[in-house]
């Protein structure tokens, strides 16, 4: 009978897998309880086996090349679904196992995800997360991550999408500055405010603010001295600090509002949201992990 792959490839996949993730032989080596050069010859097998080249070495550094990162995603999606077909053979299924790896953006994660994450884990023990919190758009297909939650409109990435809620807006600050400064009562007051503003890491400006004006919705260039970066947490920071006004999601200050310690504007202005989605990649297969996290994140 042909076979396409022996027991001997089939280790040197793993190898590889390990490799990429590792950055080094020799800490795959270490993971996987073999010798340096076992694992350098696992490699040279499958670089051999199709003529190309999968690693750069330098005597400093272990660097993938295209085509290692482009075979890494199948050899990895390959290895997992192997798995998971073990796993349903032998009944455990009913307890999804393994590494689920999660990219979410900040304010999403530190006031949606995270303070979920212990109901989740008690629900499925057997499930390990490694948590991607960042601003910054990780590629699901190259960076090696199983799903990823979104704010703002989609265009067609290839992704499936789902959508987790409509998140409201507000324009917000603190009784002391609209003491020191006159309440915006229309869209164009805020030319007179200091409105602090975020870069979106995706297009490298400053966020527009979304407003909603005679029933149309509408986006605001808005103006202020300070601009933050990376970390939309901190423009928080900053307008419970004083100094100015900021559009944040309404779920990041709910308690500030009914404390009185932030206070709403422009309220006829403020009827707008913004989508979140859970982002996965179309495959035909779909692990019980991944499955697990879609249905609670859905029903929660």
């Amino acid at each position: 009978m042909f076979r396409h792959y022996d027991d001997l490839q089939i280790g040197s996949l793993e190898l590889f897998c390990l490799t990429v993730e590792k950055k080094s032989f020799s800490a795959a080596a270490i993971t996987a309880g073999i010798s340096p050069a076992a694992v350098s010859r696992a490699i040279s097998r499958i670089e051999s086996k199709f003529g190309v080249k999968l690693f750069i070495r330098t005597t400093r550094q272990l660097k993938i090349t295209d085509a290692g990162q482009h075979y890494y995603y199948f050899c990895k999606q390959a290895l997992n679904n192997l798995l998971e077909g073990e796993m349903q053979i032998t009944g455990e299924q009913e307890n999804p196992v393994g590494l689920l790896k999660i990219s979410v953006p900040t304010a999403y994660a530190h006031y949606r995800l995270l303070p979920k994450i212990a109901d989740f884990s008690n629900k499925f023990p057997q499930i390990k997360l490694e948590i991607h919190v960042s601003n910054h758009n990780v590629n699901l297909v190259t960076d090696d991550y199983d799903i990823a939650i979104r704010g703002n409109e989609l265009t067609d990435s290839g992704l499936i999408a789902r959508k987790l809620e409509d998140a409201e807006l507000c324009i917000v600050a603190t009784p002391n500055y609209l003491k020191k400064h006159p309440e915006p009562l229309h869209i164009e007051d805020l030319k007179q405010h200091e409105c602090i503003q975020f870069e979106l890491p995706s297009s490298g400006k400053p966020a527009p603010w979304t407003l909603m004006d005679a029933g149309k919705k509408i986006f605001i260039d808005v103006q202020g001295k300070i601009i933050c970066k990376d970390d939309y947490l901190s423009t928080l920071i900053l307008v419970k600090s004083g100094v100015g006004l900021m559009q944040v999601y309404r779920f990041t200050v709910e308690q500030e509002l009914k404390t009185g310690e932030l206070l709403e504007v422009l309220k006829p202005y403020n009827q707008t949201t913004r989508p979140f989605y859970l982002l996965y990649p179309k495959t035909n297969y779909q692990s019980s992990k991944l499955k697990a996290f879609i249905n609670y994140m859905l029903g929660r």
